[in-house]
């Protein structure tokens, strides 16, 4: 989906594909098929922007054959769906049963992580439509915060401007600029925009910059006006942002609401959970642990990693952190000018809801992203941009 912000300038919503974990090219052709045709058929729209997670073994196959790259291109146009910007975080293994730790290996220490991204960058260049030159790349904020010392930071921080030269040589060579947002998350090393301004600094390349996403935001009650002067104070440019909601708990200490909060503790991901007290934030790497007794301050309101639909919070006594998404777009596309040009829904949780709450067949599921579409584009809307055709 396209939009027209007031300075003419257009900007691009897509959902990321990682609500549809496929491991390999031909899972990722059958998601286009079953999952993101039909949604963009029930949004009533001739084109619709994905953001594509292609795991290790897909995009191996991708750079190894040329010709799957075209096919894969001419499938897009085929299904009326459009790619300009891709999810990088998760290298493999994200529709595993278990990810919990391991969505955070290989991080930037490791030098697969770079041939990874460089990868991902080949094909999105490959992939943008005939009248886009610019794609982006989200990518995990450096490593998990353990083990990680000033060793692992130089290896990281060597290996990002070494992405930036290929970037570079990559504009070069095809035309199109390529520039890769490292995603803050909480209980990695790079939690908050705040964490991200140094190791940025020291990167220093123009195509490395931040990408926004508002649950993680939320679930470290970052305040988003401050949270984001700072990052513009800094020089740092902002490529991408993630439109996403987190479990709001306003009343932790009542026994309704860590039941409420019990019925979202899966074993399939991280949920990490926040305070925010008088001594400053507190949290656990997972809901579970925040539920045991006497782990988490429960006199202030707590907040956990765990993507809501964005247009369907949980009933009281939980709530959502949409308001923050709000507050965000408000600040990056609701002014003068667009701070970024791309937007991804990212609510990857369906299949992790609580049983009332998750979808049964593959046409409710397109139902609830179509719905969250929906709201983006309202949101969008809202803040004076006009929906193009």
């Amino acid at each position: 989906m396209r939009f027209r912000h007031p300075d003419g300038t257009t900007l691009h919503l897509a959902y990321c594909t990682n609500v549809h974990p496929a491991e390999t090219l031909d899972g990722v052709l059958a998601q286009l098929r079953d999952h993101c045709e039909p949604v963009r058929r029930r949004l009533g729209r001739d084109r619709l922007g994905i953001g594509l997670w292609l795991a290790r073994d897909a995009a191996r196959a991708l750079v190894t054959d040329p010709s799957a790259l075209r096919g894969l291109r001419t499938e897009l146009d085929r299904r009326g769906l459009e790619v300009v910007t891709l999810n990088g975080f998760p290298y493999e293994g994200f529709g595993a049963g278990e990810v919990k730790y391991r969505v955070y290996k290989p991080d930037w220490t490791d030098p697969e992580r770079l041939r990874h991204t460089t990868d991902l960058a080949r094909l999105l260049a490959g992939l943008l439509p005939d009248d886009v030159t610019e794609g982006t790349i989200s990518t995990l904020p450096l490593a998990w915060r353990t083990p990680y010392d000033e060793r692992s930071a130089d290896r990281a921080h060597t290996a990002l401007r070494t992405l930036g030269e290929r970037l570079d040589a990559l504009a070069e060579l095809t035309g199109r600029s390529i520039r890769v947002g490292l995603e803050p998350e909480p209980g990695c090393t790079v939690e908050t925009t705040a964490d991200a301004l140094g190791p940025l600094a020291a990167v220093g390349h123009p195509r490395i910059g931040l990408c926004v996403d508002t649950c993680h935001l939320a679930t470290s009650f970052e305040d988003p006006g401050p949270a984001l002067a700072a990052v513009a104070a800094a020089g740092l440019t902002v490529p991408k942002i993630q439109l996403s909601a987190a479990l709001h708990a306003e009343h932790p200490h009542l026994p309704e609401v860590r039941e409420a909060l019990a019925a979202f503790d899966e074993p399939r991901f991280l949920h990490q959970t926040r305070t925010r007290t008088a001594a400053g934030l507190r949290g656990t790497d997972d809901l579970g642990e925040a539920l045991t007794p006497d782990t988490l301050p429960d006199a202030t309101p707590w907040r956990s990693h765990f993507h809501v639909p964005l247009h369907a919070p949980p009933a009281p006594p939980l709530t959502s952190t949409l308001p923050v998404l709000r507050e965000v777009l408000a600040h990056l596309v609701g002014g003068p000018h667009p701070v970024t040009r791309h937007l991804e829904v990212e609510t990857y949780t369906w299949q992790a809801l609580p049983a009332a709450l998750r979808p049964r067949s593959r046409p409710q599921l397109a139902d609830g992203i179509a719905a969250e579409l929906t709201l983006a584009r309202d949101l969008l809307t809202d803040l004076g941009l006009k929906e193009l055709p």
